[in-house]
């Protein structure tokens, strides 16, 4: 298994018989076509996962690959917000994830958790066992300063205090079924300032981690 980073939180995740895209936002370096002109010429499924519908997180382009090609094998798994905020034809995807809920597909299992913000956050387990987590928007959002020091703390409605707790909350669920993780995309957000590696300390002392991948980490687009 290999997994690429592609731009913001969006990750190809290329296994013998598929790919996988997580949150397909941007591709400014062009790493994606060849990743699934690949999974063509080698008759590989290709999944993309949504995590949530923020528009950093979901491209609508997705929706018409999947459906010109979802006889090739190309399918859709999008988040239950995403289904209903992006308007998606009900017919369209594999299955939609919601938080507590297992899909099974012939190429790995996944498992869906809440998120401190909208959507879900995934485990997938392939057929040797190593276990990926992308987190979509989970984080720890703990802004300490006050709503108006910064663009995304106004959008958090919940004390600090609240969301530790909720974030704690959902890592706890987490490692009830997974003690260990072989791969981790997690936010590591510059947004949050001082705060920035709070939650991902609190992921990697909660649960064993073999590869932690930082996603939210990039420079705006020109």
């Amino acid at each position: 298994m290999h997994l690429h980073y592609i731009y913001h939180s969006c990750f190809a995740l290329i296994d013998e018989d598929i790919v996988v895209i997580y949150d397909y936002w941007k591709d400014p370096d062009g790493r994606l076509p060849k990743f699934l002109d690949e999974a063509e010429l080698e008759e590989k499924e290709v999944y993309f996962i949504v995590s949530h519908f923020h528009e950093d997180h979901f491209n609508p382009e997705i929706v018409a690959w999947c459906t010109e090609r979802k006889n090739a094998g190309w399918h859709l798994l999008p988040s239950y917000d995403t289904m209903r905020r992006r308007r998606i034809d009900k017919t369209l995807p594999l299955a939609v994830l919601r938080f507590g809920e297992t899909v099974e597909t012939p190429h790995f299992t996944l498992k869906a958790y809440r998120s401190t913000d909208v959507g879900v956050c995934t485990v997938i387990t392939l057929p040797d066992g190593t276990t990926v987590l992308h987190a979509g928007d989970c984080n720890n959002w703990y802004f300490p300063e006050s709503a108006e020091d910064n663009e995304m703390g106004s959008r958090v409605k919940v004390t600090p205090q609240e969301m530790e707790k909720l974030f704690l909350s959902i890592l706890r669920d987490i490692r009830a079924d997974y003690k260990k993780i072989d791969h981790v995309m997690f936010p590591v957000d510059p947004r949050l300032g001082q705060e920035m590696l709070r939650g991902p300390f609190q992921l990697l002392r909660t649960i064993e981690v073999g590869h932690l991948h930082p996603m939210h980490y990039t420079l705006p687009l020109n």
